[in-house]
């Protein structure tokens, strides 16, 4: 794995930090040229903690979960958020998902335990996953979580008899995958046919499925979900995807006589990465789907049922940041000028995974435009190890803390122990305040599992 060839063609955009637009946490701002999140200097932050250090913005993320409500109830009375808790989970963050008034979804065990462990409760729950073992069913059923999407027949039957042992009548959605092609990295698109989860609408073989699930004991068909993919900026896909999962319900309504009262669309909104990045805001996307369900369902003469979306990268991407220390820099004449930092592909494997992008700056130069062009390496043992590649950064010298934007979704969650890498802090910050919420690893919790 290495890097994609130099682009020798691009020039410095002289931005400030504060020029770059939709990157930037809610509350970021630069004072003395020091770039300031929830009214915390995060050089001393960084210096106090050490880095790499996660940074999230609490603000930031209440307030996109408060316009997420907004937006949806405003325009269809009937709705719930869902947040995808993948895109980033700790204690705290599972304690605000719950004072804010979301539902949480989450994709195995692990995850469920941890909102478990902070009081969330199990009734707003939705478990996800296209292999839950037996075990993590048995939890999930055990808590009373509210809703487990399933993904195949296998875990249909499995779900009835492990609800029929335990006495309760499980309810559950049906994963649909509707066909539909989004506009975005084909990793991360979960709506085509060729697909890993859900029931296909190939052949008409979820229609057909759904006898099967009507006939189960134990279980409770409440509704439909889909979910077409990630990081998606034209909102065009819903609309189509949305006439799939109504004419479905139709379908079932004529055919079995069920009315489906819930239907789940998933998430999938884009964030911006990068200043140039133009992703279509919450209101927009809650506009195009309660829309086209509101249409769907009129055109099909059916009542609207309760509408749910799960969103994840949109309500804590922008909230993140990641600060590092700069530790070596190698400039290769007409290739590139690495910047070595004391992190990487262990706290954010995005980069090396996707070639995704991102903006950084010098915090400690946060004022200053900026003036070069850098890749950011990590201190890992590849070639491919880059944070940032070929992006504008103020002229950095060695001990500068970077900054690195939108780094709140899939960083810490994705994180790994690659050569021997602590894990980082995550730090909350809010109104001048820092508090740790999840401590740095030491080298003795890499090996404590150790026999």
């Amino acid at each position: 794995m290495s890097l994609p060839a130099a682009d020798t063609s691009k020039q410095p955009d002289n931005r400030t930090t504060m020029e770059l637009g939709a990157v930037l946490p809610l509350t970021a701002e630069v004072r003395d040229d020091h770039l300031f999140v929830g009214g915390v200097d995060l050089v001393e932050l960084a210096r106090e903690q050490g880095t790499a250090l996660y940074v999230m913005d609490e603000r930031d993320m209440r307030t996109r979960m408060e316009t997420y409500l907004e937006a949806f109830r405003s325009r269809y009375g009937n709705a719930d958020v869902v947040y995808a808790s993948k895109a980033f989970l700790n204690k705290e963050a599972a304690r605000i998902v719950n004072e804010e008034g979301l539902c949480l979804d989450v994709s195995g065990g692990g995850e469920l335990a941890c909102a478990l462990a902070t009081g969330f409760p199990a009734e707003r729950i939705f478990m996800h996953g296209n292999n839950k073992t037996p075990q993590e069913l048995r939890e999930a059923i055990q808590a009373g979580v509210g809703r487990i999407v399933i993904d195949s027949r296998i875990e249909l039957h499995r779900i009835s008899d492990i609800a029929g042992e335990l006495g309760v009548e499980q309810p559950i959605y049906l994963r649909i995958t509707p066909g539909v092609e989004a506009d975005t990295h084909q990793y991360i698109r979960t709506g085509c046919e060729d697909s890993k989860f859900g029931f296909t609408m190939r052949e008409d073989f979820a229609f057909k499925c759904v006898k099967d699930v009507l006939a189960a004991p134990n279980v409770r068909l409440a509704g439909l979900h889909c979910h077409i993919g990630s990081q998606i900026f034209a909102l065009h896909s819903y609309p189509e995807a949305v006439e799939v999962m109504v004419d479905l319900m139709a379908r079932i309504r004529e055919e079995y006589g069920i009315e489906l009262a819930e239907l789940d669309m998933g998430g999938g909104l884009g964030v911006a990465y990068t200043a140039d990045d133009k992703p279509a805001s919450i209101e927009e996307f809650a506009e195009t789907i309660t829309a086209a369900v509101k249409a769907s369902c009129a055109a099909h003469g059916m009542p609207e049922p309760r509408l749910l979306v799960e969103p994840g990268r949109s309500l804590v991407a922008t909230a993140g940041v990641t600060l590092y220390t700069v530790g070596i820099i190698k400039t290769l004449p007409n290739i590139r000028k690495y910047v070595a930092v004391d992190g990487g592909m262990s706290d954010n494997i995005r980069t090396a995974l996707y070639h995704a992008d991102y903006e950084p700056v010098v915090a400690n130069k946060a004022g200053q435009p900026r003036t070069e062009i850098v890749t950011i390496a990590g201190k890992h043992c590849e070639s491919g190890d880059a944070v940032v590649i070929d992006m504008p950064m103020q002229r950095p010298d060695l001990g500068d803390i970077v900054a690195v934007f939108g780094t709140g979704a899939y960083n810490h969650t994705m994180s790994s122990n690659y050569n021997g890498q602590p894990r980082p802090a995550v730090v909350f910050v809010k109104d001048g305040e820092a508090r740790v919420t999840t401590r740095r690893e030491t080298y003795e919790d890499l090996y404590s599992r150790d026999i």
